[in-house]
Order: structure tokens, then C-alpha cells, then sequence
């Protein structure tokens, strides 16, 4: 982590409120520009090298930071660390912190403590949280409301609130960023669903990660809502063992639900209060019984905020998705391409799967995360005529497939996966990229891996 690097410093140190930024990410820099906002002294240390843009602006606003090292004396001297979601606890710098006792805290903590009057929905779950954040944004946009989105889906909460403050959030949250909050206390909580995932963050005790999620809950008071999925054992198991305050308002496809949102046959009920409303599924932007859970959560968010259900059934039926979650990419010759690359995780594509009634030729592999593909193997069974592997290590999938379906084959590029998918499929068959794994082995990202996806469809 140390080494050779670049600080830029002033001489006085203010030790009025010192604040130390480690990371120097969208987060990580957002926090800086409204520490020093709120007059702290701030300080951003990036063990690695900061981005050309993030540098402008560290430098535009007047606040120090070093990049190619953390320098222990000055970053142990502070009276709290931001750390950016991204940086483990088994970081050497964030150990020596915590040894030293100093208080650690992450973005939306800092967001939180200048929000003002401003309202929070916040929204996590293992999948579909930034589907469900934007559909929730755009009927909030759709309402008229002076809101913003912000957190996991891309843009910094605390830059937002320096930047321009809104009366509205809506916010992604990542487990990793609910794990250093103090006080953070959306005004509405959505749970969508927990599966395990980022268990090398959590010590592979699925446990962790379980009570990472309900932090969500943990400042909530009865002004507030808490909105679940009650199909959801692992949501409603650990909830049996919980005393939580904010009002709940559980949603099912299983189940009629006096209070929170229930879909039976083809309609979508939602009953907070007065307020009813009720919708045929067909008229959903978003197709996929995931969605469905997606769009009754949104629902019912947008209900206890008071959005009126003409602009609730207006937004819901126009929102478009987003780019790399169950995107249409092209009809090829009567067979139909869909960019999910999104999906980093088994449950993401065991999902994407579900939502799919064409024979499919499923494009899987990357980098690993201890993934169980037991998880996709009925549905792979089903539904997958072959599997186009697109990794650098596809000896898992290989076994975890072989004799159960039909056809699998290696693919070292996105160009090579497509072509090699499109001579698979015949016409009224569905290409599905979900890779279920992360992409840095092949890609830089997911956006990557899904560009060059498309692209290569495009090529064809």
C-alpha cells in the first residue's frame, strides 16, 4: 500500500474537526467536499492513484490528500475516518484506526448528518436495488418532486447535498455502506431480498452479511416505514428475532396483505392508509416476476410519500430499465439478445432466468466468488439449451454442468461469446449474458463487459 507517492498539503493543520477520507472515489470525494463545506479539516489518503477527475476536484476545492501511500502519523491524528465502502476491514490502515479507537464512519453517515429536513428512501437487498431505486426516482421525477438519486447507484449522497440539496433522496445502500453507520435514519427503509453475497466481506458467516442488511432499520422510529419482501424466509426469519420500530409494510405474491402490497393473479394491490391502488401487471414497464417484487416495493414507497396513484400507474408503466439489467439489445435473425451483465451473482441470474420463457443459450463465468451453482441448476435444466463460457477459469461451470445440459463451450471475449451463442441459438431462442461472477478478469467492470457485449450483438 505505502511507497512512493504524491501528497499536496497545507502547512496549518485546523484540529478543530479533522476529518480523514480513505478512498478517493465517488464516495470518498463526495465526502471530502462536504466535510470542508461544514468547515472540518479534511484530509483524503488513497493508497492506490487517484483519477485524473476526482484529483480536480480535491485540488478545485482546496483539500489535501496523498495518493501511492497512507501516512500513519497525519491519518491516526484524526478525529473521525470516512471510509469508502470499497476498502475492507482487513486493510492495514483501517486496523491501525481501529486499534488507535478513532471513530469510523461512511458516507451516508456523513450525508445523514447535513441532510436537514430533506427526506431519505433508502433501498437495499442483494438484487435489484438499483432497478427499484431508479423506478422508485422516476416516479418521484414523474410526481413532480424536488429529489435526487444518490448513494450505490453512482453518485456520491454527501456531494449531492453540497452540490444541490434536495427535499427528496432516494438513495441505494450497499451492505457495505450501512456497515459503519451511527445514526443514519432513512425515513422509509425498502428490503427487497437477501441471498448470500460478499461473503469474503463478512468472514463467509452468511450471518454477517444478514445483520449487515438490517442496519437499514436499526435508527428507524414509529414516524418511519419499513418495507419488506415477506416471501423472503431469510428476511422474515431474522425478523422473528428482531424488536424493530418503524411501521411495516410487507409485500407478497403469496399472501393478501392488509397493510403493504400483494400481487394475485393479474393484479397489484397496494393498501397504506387511505390510499389504495391497484394495476394489471401487464401494464409494467418491467417484465419478470423479480420486477413485479421490484415495482410493488417502488409502489409502495411512492404511496407513504403521498404520490398520488394516477402518477404512480403514468410512472410504472413508462420507466425504462437500465442499462445492463435484463437489457434488450437486438432481435438477430428471429433470436433475441439480453445484456444482463449486471448479474455478479448466482441469485441475479437464477432471476434472470426465472423472467425468461424462450430456450436460451446462457452466456456465464468470470471471476468466482465462491459461487454455489446448485442454486441455478433447476432452472438451467429447464430452461438452457447451452452454456457459452466467458472466462479465463471455467472449470466450475464446466463441472457444475456437465450432463445437464446439452452443449458448453469456451469463449475468451465478448466477440467470441456472441458469435459462438448466435451459432447455438436458432430463431425464437433468447442469448442471455448473466454472468453470475464479476468481471475483472476479463473486463474492467460490468458496464465494460456489457459494452462490449452489445457491441459485438451489433457486429453480428
Amino acid at each position: 500500500m505505502c511507497g512512493a507517492g504524491h501528497s499536496y498539503f497545507k502547512n496549518e493543520i485546523n484540529m478543530k474537526h479533522f476529518l480523514v477520507v480513505l478512498g478517493s472515489g465517488e464516495s470518498g470525494v463526495g465526502a471530502a467536499m462536504l466535510g470542508k463545506q461544514k468547515g472540518y479539516d479534511v484530509f483524503v489518503s488513497d493508497g492506490g492513484n487517484i483519477a485524473a477527475r476526482y484529483k480536480k476536484e480535491l485540488i478545485d476545492n482546496g483539500i489535501e490528500f496523498e495518493e501511492g501511500q497512507h501516512t500513519a502519523a497525519r491519518i491516526l491524528t484524526a478525529t473521525e475516518v470516512m471510509k469508502s465502502p470499497g476498502i475492507p476491514e482487513k486493510n492495514e490502515m483501517v486496523k491501525q484506526i481501529r486499534a488507535n479507537g478513532i471513530p469510523v464512519i461512511s458516507e451516508i453517515e456523513l450525508a445523514f448528518r447535513f441532510k436537514g429536513d430533506s427526506k431519505i428512501v433508502a433501498i437495499t437487498g442483494s438484487n435489484g436495488k438499483s432497478t427499484t431505486t431508479a423506478l422508485m426516482y422516476h416516479i418521484c421525477k414523474t410526481a413532480g418532486l424536488d429529489c435526487a438519486m444518490v448513494g450505490n447507484i453512482g453518485y456520491s449522497f454527501a456531494k449531492q447535498i453540497a452540490e444541490a440539496p434536495k427535499a427528496l433522496y432516494v438513495a441505494e445502500i450497499s451492505s457495505f455502506q450501512l456497515d459503519d453507520i451511527k445514526t443514519f435514519r432513512p425515513d422509509v427503509s425498502v428490503l427487497l431480498n437477501i441471498s448470500e453475497d460478499h461473503l469474503d466481506r463478512y468472514n463467509y458467516q452468511f450471518e454477517n452479511y444478514i445483520k449487515s442488511k438490517f442496519k437499514i432499520i436499526e435508527n428507524q422510529t414509529n414516524q418511519d416505514f419499513f418495507i419488506y419482501c415477506a416471501d423472503d424466509d431469510v428476511i422474515t426469519n431474522h425478523l422473528s428475532l428482531l424488536t424493530f420500530h418503524p411501521n411495516p409494510l410487507p409485500f407478497s405474491m403469496k399472501q393478501e396483505i392488509k397493510k403493504g402490497g400483494y400481487i394475485k393473479g393479474d393484479q397489484m394491490m397496494l393498501r397504506i392508509q387511505e390510499e389504495r391502488v391497484s394495476m394489471s401487471i401487464y401494464d409494467f414497464a418491467l417484465k419478470g416476476k423479480h420486477n413485479q417484487y421490484n415495482t410493488m416495493a417502488a409502489g409502495i414507497a411512492a404511496t407513504t410519500l403521498g404520490i398520488r396513484k394516477e402518477k404512480i400507474r403514468e410512472a410504472v408503466s413508462n420507466f425504462h430499465s437500465l442499462e445492463h439489467r435484463m437489457e434488450f439489445v437486438a432481435m438477430v435473425r428471429g433470436v433475441e439478445f439480453i445484456n444482463d451483465s449486471k448479474a455478479t451473482n448466482v441469485n441475479s441470474t437464477w432471476y434472470a432466468l426465472e423472467s425468461l420463457t424462450n430456450p436460451t443459450v446462457l452466456i456465464l463465468g468470470g471471476v468466482d466468488k465462491g459461487n454455489d451453482y446448485a442454486l441455478i441448476e433447476e432452472l438451467v435444466t429447464e430452461r438452457v439449451k447451452a452454456i457459452v463460457c466467458m472466462g479465463t477459469d471455467n472449470k466450475k461451470i464446466i463441472d457444475a454442468f456437465k450432463g445437464k445440459v446439452a452443449v458448453i463451450e469456451e469463449a475468451n471475449s465478448a466477440s467470441a461469446a456472441v458469435q459462438t451463442a448466435f451459432k447455438l441459438a436458432v430463431k425464437g431462442d433468447t442469448v442471455l449474458l448473466s454472468p453470475a461472477c464479476a468481471s475483472f478478469d476479463l473486463f474492467k467492470n460490468y458496464e465494460d463487459r456489457g459494452t462490449q457485449f452489445k457491441d459485438a450483438v451489433k457486429a453480428l
